[in-house]
Formats: C-alpha cells, sequence, structure tokens
C-alpha cells in the first residue's frame, strides 16, 4: 500500500506542476480539458493502484503458501525423528536380548 500511496502522490504533484504551468492557478481559465485531464490522471492511478495491489497481493499469498509448506515439513521432520528414536531403542533392545539370551 506505501508504493500506490507514493505513485498516488507523484502523479498528483505532476498534475498540480502541469496545472499551475497552465492556468496560474486561477478559476477563470479552467476549461472542460483541465476536467477531462484530471479524469484521465484519476483514471491512469486507478490503473497502476490496481496492477500494483495484484502484483503484491500475489506475492503475499506465494509467501504464505511457503510458510505453510514450512511448517508442514518441520512437522514431518519432527515426525520422522520421533521414528528414528524409537527404531533406534527397539534396536537397542534386540541387541540386549541377543547379547543375553534368557534360555
Amino acid at each position: 500500500m506505501k508504493s500506490i500511496s507514493v505513485i498516488g502522490l507523484i502523479l498528483l504533484a505532476v498534475s498540480a506542476l502541469l496545472f499551475y504551468l497552465t492556468t496560474d492557478f486561477t478559476v477563470e481559465k479552467i476549461t472542460l480539458s483541465h476536467v477531462m485531464g484530471v479524469m484521465a490522471g484519476i483514471g491512469i492511478g486507478l490503473i497502476f493502484g490496481g496492477m500494483i495491489g495484484y502484483v503484491s497481493k500475489g506475492r503475499a499469498i506465494k509467501a504464505e503458501a511457503k510458510r505453510r509448506e514450512f511448517k508442514q515439513l518441520q512437522k514431518e521432520k519432527e515426525e520422522l525423528e520421533k521414528k528414528a528414536l524409537e527404531i533406534e531403542k527397539r534396536k537397542a533392545e534386540l541387541e540386549r536380548e541377543n547379547k543375553n539370551p534368557q534360555i
């Protein structure tokens, strides 16, 4: 959202500069072409804002998917470590029993 605000401020500054250069800020000199320019500026701002919003939302969704996948992999790793520990315990018990057979 910060980038949208910055682009909006830049477009506003450019439009204010162009308005100042063409009319000297006098209301009597405002014509239909100025109104059309303001409407075009709003349209361009909305288009840029929409594109930037779409891109930033896509990045946020991808980042969230990566976070979820990382958490899932961590859970799977913990489960595998627990299973490996159980296997090691069983292996140690079997070795103990093989060394000390009770007949």
